[in-house]
This record gives C-alpha cells, structure tokens and sequence, in this order.
C-alpha cells in the first residue's frame, strides 16, 4: 500500500478501536515511523518509542527486586502507565531473537513480568525487510503470526501531498513527480542515496545554497541541477496568480510538471487559486488540470479556502464543467 494508504488504515483501527497488534514493513526511509508519529499527534495520543534493538531483555522485562521474600521485576519508567497513546516498537526485527522474544509477550498478552499494557494504549511495530539490505534478524514465526502485517512501499502522489504540507520546495516537488524512479532508489554500496527521506534533507540543504550530493548522492543531484537548469524557462508564475490571459502552457514535459507544482505551491488565497484554476483550464490538456486539483484540493481545504473557491467555481460554468469530470474521476 501507499503511505497515504496506510495512514487511512491505521487511522480506522484507532476509530474503531481494534487493539490487534500492528507490524509495518517496508523499505527505508519512506516514512513508515513519521507516519505514526503524525497519527499520534493527529489523535492526540501519546507516543512512546521503544527501540528493541537498543535494549537487553531485562531492560523490557525489568529488573528483579526482593519483596518480603519474593522477587518481582520493577518495571522500566519508558513503559507507559496511563492514558491512551501508541507504544511504538521502531525497527524491531534489528533487536535479536532473545529480545524478540521478550517482545513477544508484551505483543501479545499486552504484559511482560509484573507490567500490564493500559487500556487504551495500541501496540504497533515497524521494521526493514531483508531485500533492502538491511541489517535484521528473522522474525520468529510464533512473533509473526501475533501481528497484523501491512507493507508499504514509496509513492509520488503520497510524497506530493506531505511535501507541500511540510514546505519542500515546488521544484523540487515537480522534479519528483517528473522522475518517479528518483523518489527511492537504493544505491548498492553508497551511503547517500534517494529516499523520501534523504529528498526531505537535501531540499533543506538547497534552499540555504548547500550541496544535495551528501544526502542525496552524485547523480540525484545532478540530475535535479540539469532539471532546475531547463525549468528556468516555465512561464511567469506570478503573473498567472495575478489573473494575467494569453500565457502559453509549455510543452516540453519536465515545463509542464515545473509549472503546475509551482501553481500549488505559490497558491496562497483563494483568489491566486482561481486564477491558477482558470489558466490550467484554459490553456492546459486535462490531466495537468486535474493533477493541479488533486495535490492543491486538500492543501486550501486545510487552509479553509475551499468552500470560497467552491462558491465561485458555481458561478463560472467552464469550472463547474472541470468540477464535474473530476469529481468522477475522483470517485470512479
């Protein structure tokens, strides 16, 4: 599934209070941990991540203490206590099978020694598979089968829509969506290689004058340098916000993914949003059109523009014709 995919998933066992465990596969760097702690915020929950493969068993389990001749495990303060929340075990096929073991308990008895899980509170794990290189045990198949598995894999359409919520850079939002394959691509025996992640970092590196190259390696710079070098040539952005007619739509492809994703990134009223509408409609075929919609729809919906955008898409029948093909597209 699509990271957006799975935040809908994880989003309906917290609503519908199913309290199975959760175990979250996929690659590196594509947001599977940023993704529940969002949840968490979202809900208001609290969020408490444990790292098994930090830990030794009895750091789970707690240490023994007499009492009146009797030993009983004192429970280690991380755990939680109270309230409702998410209890998050990151990268849990890197701890080894003794730790695992550990888990395994509290995974599925919601208890491990003298500590009971509260009610309330969602256990959920997340970990690497062995086809991206990474580092980790087999997971036990009685730990296995104590899950819910899901699998998520990178998607261009997901990352759009947290790139614009976070403030990566338009162009850079574009050059991904031109490059899907740039997105995530594992490079064997290099450290600095293209993730959603490592992408997230080097915008931060470029938009201070920095070199991407240490976060994103040599040929993903280079190829987004080659790309910036073309898309000088997009039209006039904020001449187009401002309602300016007669500005040609590009042609060449990497433009037209420059263009529209400049157009959501620069819309910033509801009425720099018509006129960037009114311009795709007009100049644009209608799937620049639509693209344009489905990443800046939810972004003005956040900053409650929509419903001034809605009153006066009704008044104009060339948009309620747009309106109208893309609400079946977006349902079919």
């Amino acid at each position: 599934m699509t990271p957006s995919e799975l935040k809908v998933y994880l989003e309906a066992i917290i609503s519908n209070q199913i309290n199975c465990s959760v175990m979250i596969w996929g690659p590196p760097g594509i947001g599977k941990s940023s993704i529940v702690k969002q949840i968490a915020e979202s809900r208001e929950l609290q969020f408490v991540d444990v790292r098994l493969s930090q830990l030794a068993p009895t750091d789970l389990r707690g240490l023994p203490v007499p009492n009146n001749g009797k030993t009983q495990w004192a429970a280690p303060d991380f755990l939680p206590r109270s309230g409702q929340g998410i209890l998050f075990m990151d990268e849990i096929n890197m701890a080894p099978p003794s730790m695992q073991g550990v888990a395994q308990q509290l995974i599925l008895d919601r208890k491990v020694g003298n500590y009971e899980v509260p009610d309330g509170w969602f256990i959920w794990a997340a970990g690497n598979r062995k086809v991206d290189r990474a580092s980790v045990f087999d997971m036990p198949a009685p730990l296995a089968n104590r899950f819910i598995h899901l699998e998520v894999e990178a998607h261009i359409d997901s990352f759009r829509q947290y790139a614009f919520k976070v403030g990566i850079s338009d162009r850079l939002i574009a050059f991904l969506a031109f490059r899907t394959d740039l997105l995530h691509k594992m490079l064997p025996n290099e450290m600095n290689w293209p993730s959603p992640r490592s992408w997230e970092m080097a915008d931060q590196l470029h938009q201070v004058g920095l070199s991407m190259e240490p976060a994103v390696g040599i040929s993903a710079t280079a190829e987004f340098q080659a790309y910036l070098d073309v898309t000088e040539k997009i039209p006039d952005i904020h001449s187009i916000l401002k309602g300016k007619k007669n500005i040609k739509f590009p042609k060449e492809t990497s433009l037209k993914y420059a263009a529209t994703m400049s157009l959501v990134g620069n819309s910033k009223t509801a009425d720099q949003a018509l006129h960037a509408l009114r311009w795709l409609v007009n100049e644009a075929s209608p799937e620049w059109v639509q693209l344009f919609a489905t990443d800046a729809f939810p972004i003005f919906r956040d900053k409650g523009l929509m419903e001034a955008i809605q009153k006066q898409i009704m008044q104009e029948s060339q948009l309620i014709d747009f309106l109208t093909t893309y609400a079946q597209l977006v349902a079919s």
